[in-house]
């Protein structure tokens, strides 16, 4: 008889039921194998990998330049990592905007090659009919809210958006016609905790923020900035859990003495 005791997967209707319950959702990015099994092992609900490995991954300052293929390579790479977490894949620029059959054709792309389960696009009316075509088609989409990096150019800036009241109240319309095209989540990014107070509240399905405050129905964080891998970024809205870069520079200075030490590797250590 197997030991190994069966793993229940997080689908869209748990993260539903987990709203309905007051049950908060926590997810993390994800980008390759090995820190996808870490997390999904550790129980986190929703691996989202995100186009911030624009950034984190491949050093570039936007997330705009990363492709879909680059996005389908770490996004089969999570799936095969994870047996749990419901996995969610952004949809890069230039995949989706403007035109809602190349959305579908990429999103088609991203389910067949990769096994995830859902995308992730930003933008609220403007996107309306890709996400609309998208849902028809059979797959899960997430909606994105707020700050919205694929359009840094737009803002020009990276602070805190719908402060003002005009933007707010588009936000707000633009939640309501994402959860009435059939939604099942969305972030909110760097926006007034109020108002995701107020949006969370109003909505039948989650909304997972980032920089939006503790009344979202769940949160979200790069793993880079959260294990302390990525020591640039530092905004108020980040819980650092560790110092990864600190522990790993001490672990390869250390390797690196050994070796030149002749200390590493021993008797004991070869064959």
């Amino acid at each position: 008889m197997s030991l190994n005791k069966e793993v229940k997967r997080v689908t869209t209707n748990t993260l539903h039921k987990m709203k309905l319950n007051g049950e908060k959702i926590s997810m993390l990015t994800a980008y390759d194998f090995s820190f996808a099994r870490i997390f999904d092992d550790a129980g986190i609900d929703i691996l989202l990998v995100g186009d911030s490995a624009s950034n984190v991954m491949a050093g570039h300052e936007t997330t705009l330049p990363i492709t879909l293929d680059q996005m389908i390579y770490h996004a089969a790479s999570v799936v095969r990592g994870a047996r749990r977490s419901l996995i969610v894949v952004d949809l890069p620029f230039g995949s989706y905007q403007g035109n809602s059959k190349e959305a579908l054709h990429s999103t088609i792309r991203i389910m067949k090659e990769t096994g995830a389960h859902s995308v992730k696009l930003e933008g609220g009316e403007e996107v309306l009919e890709s996400v609309k075509r998208i849902i028809s088609s059979g797959v899960p989409v997430m909606g994105h809210l707020g700050l919205t990096p694929q359009s840094i150019y737009k803002f020009g800036t990276y602070a805190v958006r719908a402060k003002e009241e005009s933007e707010a109240e588009k936000l707000k319309r633009d939640a309501r016609l994402l959860e009435e095209a059939g939604c099942f989540a969305i972030v909110l990014e760097k926006i007034p905790a109020i108002l995701a107070k107020e949006v969370s509240e109003s909505l039948s399905i989650p909304c997972i923020g980032i920089g939006a405050g503790k009344h979202c129905d769940g949160q979200v964080l790069v793993m880079h900035d959260m294990l302390g891998i990525n020591t640039e970024f530092k905004p108020r809205f980040l819980r650092q859990y560790l110092n990864l870069h600190e522990i790993i520079t001490h672990a390869v200075q250390n390797y690196i003495t050994d070796v030149k030490s002749r200390d590493f590797p021993n008797d004991l250590e070869q064959y």
